[in-house]
């Protein structure tokens, strides 16, 4: 008969260990998790692991023990708990009551001696004990059947230790592992052993004599005279520290090892419990942890009632009818992506408000063209409300079918990401865990991934119906409580006026794509490989030997060794060899312009030469990039493949990218960037009467800047001094400090420091704006833009000077940031409605920062830019006037 399983896990050991082993984690209210965080994950894996149908968590009280009591000195000098970790104590037991994990703690005893006491009482239930710690005391306790799973990397690793595995590592057994301690101490609890006894010394001695009773004995058997008199000028210590090292396992107390039993938790406590501390990725650990047939169950009560497998054209036509009546349908698909030109739609999923599902698998259908078609009229029909979950993506897969879904009035995705900006994930499979508990199928288990993945034309149709339909389902739910989140946070014009619409807008600029010029790329690839080589040549020849340019460490050798350069920093592997402290050395030595110019061009090469060519469209011979809504914390849009925001122009060769991107013949493109967007806002918002009067004079704010701190005329302000202002207005923009300014105008600190109190002196209003912007993210945990998105800033409370300094940054930084970010979403959202309305040839194209590209029709060029200008100037009425530089040109580069 299989032995029942019992784990003990070492409460105060583990959370320790989980603190240490992760970097910091803190809810949007600034509560620290990390510990509490590892400490689920090793128990998640533990229970993964080795199935226990037992669980106890052990902790140490308060109260002093007997040992205390024995030895007034035992423990003392330890580090106090960091109060980080120390505020994660509660919730810990918080999480494990929630789990209905059983919890073991007494006065007057350490876990130690409770988890000894029920492994000692479990071996004589004829159990399996695993201790999960990460204290080498705990293996005095090791047997044949108590095991320790012991913590040796941080959380990441257990190793495994019986009585033969201590014997084996130590060559001691369990009970001499206490001796072993007795003789040479343990300094983390303070126990003093015998002076001068290491731990090879004190192996030889217990393999010799035994235990410490009998070696006190026969101390006369010593043959070494130094040890000798050692052990016997400290007998009584010896022995009192055997007795302290060694962990009690008849603690009197009456055991129930019933009440350790594994038992089924609370859905809805956990996920309430989870979802405070933003456990999001446990809870789909947790849920994902339910057995398969379960979710099975748990699926079809709740909704294969209400699936409708729509086959044949006639239920296709009463669908419709019956959606058309309703007035409002939830909508989910799924496409073979061969091309985002040409896709294949697979299967869709369809749902309205009183619960009904619909099926329609395309695969069912000869004519799947013909369904398409008959479903054109329910999508584009403006009275009919679309929901969604990432709706940008049905847009697409709805548009290589000359079909404009309209009206969409929600997606869950987005309206999540307002709520909580700094996600890493919104899948609608992360939010169904976390506000429901259940466990949706997700992309990766649909078809499967590596050797074992399928095409989405060969899902079987259960599987994919089942898929679809849980999508569609779970959108609904999320819709009705993310509506009143939305609400709650004050969020409902930033949502439905600019984030909601802009997904349209998105899907448009990523189905219409940019052209690039092949033929030039290709070129500019041989051009960059010469460059290349004759830069590698020239390193070489400086260097007077070949080495690979590309390994920090090879690089390192020659910098600092064979150069003998100043070395700025070193890592762990040897000398850091990153652009900062290449920066810091390029006066040294004429090979580090090199290396920096190597590695610029390099780049370019690789990432966007190269990643350029592979990504054009066979199609349309256009590059078609991914914007994403729901990445950065601050509002703004990101792209990939390519991320058109990176497009390096500092240096001449970055520049001349530009110049593959180019309209089509017959087109322009148009380039509009709004001028020093961000100061504007920041005049705006601080109400600073210099900083205003220098905009509504259309004054250039970086002269003015200049002759304010440097108290000169406005005529008289130089070049040398303007550039030093423009790196003082965005450094105060971005919370830089005097050393950051120092660094990046290459002066002192101390000038650095006079430029910025020089700044703040003059603009008083905009210090006022900072300090206040700190104390409201102080006092509410999160700052606002002007449109009221939201960032939480646990930062701001840590007690690491760096971490809260940071947060204070983005404090000051996030309004301005976010507000600009707002802006110009907002300025797309008109412009592209404004060119629909007007059914204009001309189409708004790219988004970089604070500029926007149209690719404008020749005939049209003069009236859509004159939109262009007006919808980005108009786009929020402001204290200070929006300034927009506008300019046309074939290519990029010309606008430029």
């Amino acid at each position: 008969m299989e032995k029942k399983r019992i784990v003990i896990i070492d409460g105060n050991s583990l959370i320790n260990r989980a603190f240490y082993a992760l970097p910091p984690l803190t809810t949007k209210e600034g509560q620290h998790t990390n510990a509490i965080y590892g400490f689920m994950t090793m128990l998640f894996k533990v229970i993964e692991e080795y199935h226990p149908q037992y669980i106890g968590v052990a902790f140490d009280k308060k109260a002093p023990t007997f040992r205390h009591k024995e030895y007034g000195d035992y423990k003392a000098g330890r580090k106090k708990m960091p109060p980080e970790l120390a505020e994660q104590m509660e919730p810990l037991k918080e999480v494990l009551d929630a789990l209905n994990i059983y919890r073991i703690e007494i006065e007057g005893f350490e876990a130690d001696d409770l988890i000894g006491t029920l492994a000692k009482y479990c071996e004589g239930q004829d159990f399996e004990s695993l201790i999960v710690t990460g204290d080498r005391d705990a293996l005095q306790l090791t047997s044949s059947s108590t095991k320790v799973l012991f913590t040796k990397k941080g959380i990441s690793s257990l190793e495994i230790y019986d009585d033969q595995k201590v014997v084996e590592d130590f060559e001691v057994t369990p009970l001499q592992f206490i001796d072993l301690k007795g003789l040479m101490g343990d300094k983390s609890d303070n126990i003093p052993g015998v002076p001068g006894v290491g731990e090879k010394t004190a192996v030889k001695l217990i393999k010799e004599f035994g235990s410490i009773e009998n070696l006190v004995q026969n101390t006369e058997k010593i043959s070494a005279a130094k040890l000798r008199e050692k052990i016997e000028t400290n007998i009584q210590q010896a022995i009192l520290s055997k007795r302290l090292a060694t962990i009690v396992t008849d603690v009197p107390v009456e055991i129930q090892v019933e009440n350790l039993k594994v038992e089924e938790f609370q859905k809805e406590k956990v996920l309430e419990v989870f979802s405070k501390y933003e456990f999001n990725t446990l809870i789909n650990k947790l849920v994902g942890a339910q057995k398969e047939e379960d979710i099975k169950e748990d699926y079809q009560e709740e909704s294969s009632v209400d699936v409708i497998d729509i086959k044949g054209f006639e239920a296709l036509s009463q669908m419709i009818q019956q959606v058309q009546a309703n007035r409002q349908i939830l909508l989910k698909s799924i496409t073979e992506e061969k091309n985002i030109v040409n896709n294949n739609i697979i299967a869709i999923g369809i749902g309205i408000a009183d619960g009904k599902h619909y099926y329609i698998d395309l695969r069912d259908f000869e004519d799947k063209d013909k369904v398409i078609q008959q479903l054109k009229t329910l999508l584009e029909e403006e009275s009919i409300e679309k929901i969604s979950h990432d709706v940008k993506k049905e847009l697409l897969h709805f548009y290589p079918y000359e079909i404009q879904v309209k009206n969409f009035v929600f997606d869950t995705m987005i309206g999540e990401y307002l709520v909580d900006p700094s996600k890493s994930s919104y899948s609608i499979k992360e939010l169904a865990a976390q506000y429901f508990g259940e466990n949706l199928l997700d992309e990766e288990e649909l078809t499967g991934k590596g050797k074992a993945k399928v095409e989405i034309a060969d899902i079987p149709r259960e599987k994919l119906r089942k898929y679809l339909c849980q999508q569609v389902k779970v959108s609904y739910r999320l819709k009705n409580l993310l509506e009143k989140k939305i609400e709650e946070l004050q969020l409902t014009e930033l949502y439905y006026q600019v984030e909601l619409p802009l997904t349209e807008v998105l899907a448009s600029m990523e189905f219409r794509g940019i052209k690039v010029d092949k033929h030039m790329l290709e070129n500019l690839k041989i051009e960059f490989k010469d460059k290349v080589d004759q830069l590698t040549a020239e390193i070489y020849d400086l260097a007077g030997d070949v080495f690979n340019i590309n390994s920090p460490k090879q690089l390192g050798e020659i910098l600092f060794d064979k150069l003998q350069l100043p070395p700025i920093k070193k890592t762990k592997t040897g000398y850091s060899t990153n652009v900062e402290v290449l920066e810091k050395l390029y006066d040294k030595h004429i090979i580090i312009p090199k290396i920096l110019e190597y590695r610029q061009v390099t780049k370019l090469k690789t990432t966007y030469i190269d990643g350029l060519l592979n990504i054009i469209n066979p199609i349309t011979g256009r590059i078609h990039s991914s914007f994403h809504q729901t990445v950065t914390t601050t509002g703004r849009i990101s792209s990939t493949e390519p991320n058109l925001q990176n497009i390096p122009i500092k240096l001449e060769m970055g520049r001349v990218l530009r110049k593959v991107f180019r309209a089509e013949e017959g087109y322009k493109l148009i380039d509009a960037d709004y001028s020093q967007i961000e100061l504007r806002v920041l005049a705006h918002i601080s109400e600073d009467k210099n900083l205003l009067e220098s905009f509504l004079k259309d004054q250039d704010v970086h002269t003015r800047t200049a002759s304010e701190i440097f108290n000169v005329p406005l005529e008289e302000v130089t070049s040398s001094m303007r550039s030093s202002a423009k790196a003082v207005n965005f450094g105060i923009v971005y919370g830089i400090s005097d050393f950051g300014l120092a660094e990046n105008l290459k002066i002192s600190r101390y000038d650095a420091k006079k430029y910025i109190d020089s700044y703040l002196e003059k603009y008083a209003s905009v210090q006022k704006y900072m300090e206040e912007a700190v104390k409201t993210a102080k006092e509410k945990g999160y700052v606002l833009t002007l449109l009221s998105r939201r960032r939480y800033l646990p930062e701001i409370h840590s007690r690491n000077f760096n971490i809260r300094s940071f947060g204070e940054r983005v404090a000051m930084n996030t309004p301005i940031q976010g507000s600009a970010a707002d802006i110009i979403k907002i300025a797309m959202v008109k412009v592209y409605r404004r060119l629909q309305e007007g059914n204009f040839k001309s189409k708004l194209i790219l988004q970089v920062h604070d500029e926007l590209m149209v690719e404008a029709i020749d005939e049209e060029l003069e009236k859509v830019s004159s939109i262009v200008k007006e919808s980005m100037e108009e786009a929020m009425s402001m204290k200070v006037p929006l300034k927009v530089d506008l300019a046309y040109g074939q290519t990029w580069y010309d606008t430029k």
